[in-house]
């Protein structure tokens, strides 16, 4: 009876699944997060041609094939064991920031644009709050008032205030992210001098073995990006309004030339303003934990000195 038993036990025993292999749940959480950020850029690129109204066919099909070449890229970047382009993969919340700060760029600007053409309630409420922001930071010599003179003479009034508010809207924006990321990087204590940074995969068009102090340049270069990320802003529209005669008000105004050029002049400056911060915390980290380092290995060299003598 009990061999009778253990044979139909035998015989109605499931089979165990063993659990999945551990480096094969950390490709697929590599390869979801990649398709996630891959489609997160796909969705900030075709955005102005979703929200704005009477957008041709043909426009539709060029947007659609940037947004996958966008897509594929930061797929391949944050799929790839070494990135080449993308930087501070692994620093969060670097990267999670100013996609953040492009979103609401984006998104405002084509509310905002689109309030012209089909106007709604939401739309209005944005293109009001757009002109009184465009009109507060519209001074002498700021960059929103150095923007509208990138118009040719021939501009109207109404493709001036379009302009500055467009302007306004954006700078003012990548100021609030900028505020916004260093407030993060200082509650969040980032990056942790307990936790491992690998220098090579977050910044890898930073080469830490060309020669010279590690530290050294890196706060040479973070010094370069603020700088540079400070100016640009104001260099931009006076390199245009001393080189050529003004753009052209019926180009510049058009829908995605100006929702993309206001972006793109508020974003670039605040993401070199970003890198240089990160980059003056990297190099505060290397110098704390190389302190340390040095601090640790002169105490355990001044405990092995009494043995020594002792010896002798």
């Amino acid at each position: 009876m009990q061999t009778l038993r253990g044979a139909m036990g035998q015989r109605l025993r499931l089979p165990v699944i063993a659990p999945a292999d551990g480096s094969a749940r950390l490709w697929l959480a590599k390869v979801t997060g990649a398709a996630v950020r891959a489609f997160l850029i796909m969705v900030v690129i075709v955005l102005p041609s979703v929200i704005l109204p009477g957008i041709g066919t043909d426009t539709r099909q060029i947007v659609a094939l940037i947004a996958l070449f966008a897509g594929g890229l930061v797929f391949v970047e944050y799929n790839a064991v070494y990135p080449s382009l993308i930087e501070f993969r692994d620093g969060a919340p670097f990267n999670r920031i100013r996609y953040l700060m492009l979103l609401a760029i984006v998104l405002f600007l084509s509310v905002i644009v689109a309030d012209n053409e089909n106007p709604t309630n939401v739309s209005s409420l944005f293109q009001a709050l757009g002109r009184l922001i465009g009109q507060a930071m519209d001074v002498p010599y700021s960059p929103v008032r150095l923007a509208t003179y990138m118009l040719a003479d021939s501009a109207t009034a109404e493709q001036v205030a379009l302009v500055r508010t467009a302007a306004g809207t954006a700078y003012l924006l990548s100021l609030l992210s900028l505020a916004v990321f260093v407030i993060v990087l200082k509650l969040a204590g980032w990056p942790s001098t307990k936790n491992a940074f690998n220098v090579w995969v977050n910044l890898p068009t930073f080469e830490p073995t060309a020669g010279g102090d590690v530290v050294d340049r890196l706060e040479r270069d973070a010094r370069f990006n603020l700088a540079i990320g400070f100016l640009l802003p104001f260099v931009v529209p006076a390199l245009f309004v001393m080189l050529t005669s003004g753009l052209p008000p019926d180009t510049v105004t058009e829908a995605q030339p100006l929702i993309w050029g206001a972006a793109g002049w508020a974003f670039l400056p605040a993401s070199l303003l970003m890198r240089g911060v990160a980059m003056a915390r990297v190099a505060d980290m290397i110098r704390v934990k190389r302190d340390r380092k040095i601090a640790e290995t002169g105490a355990a060299a001044e405990q092995g000195d009494p043995d020594d003598e002792d010896d002798r």
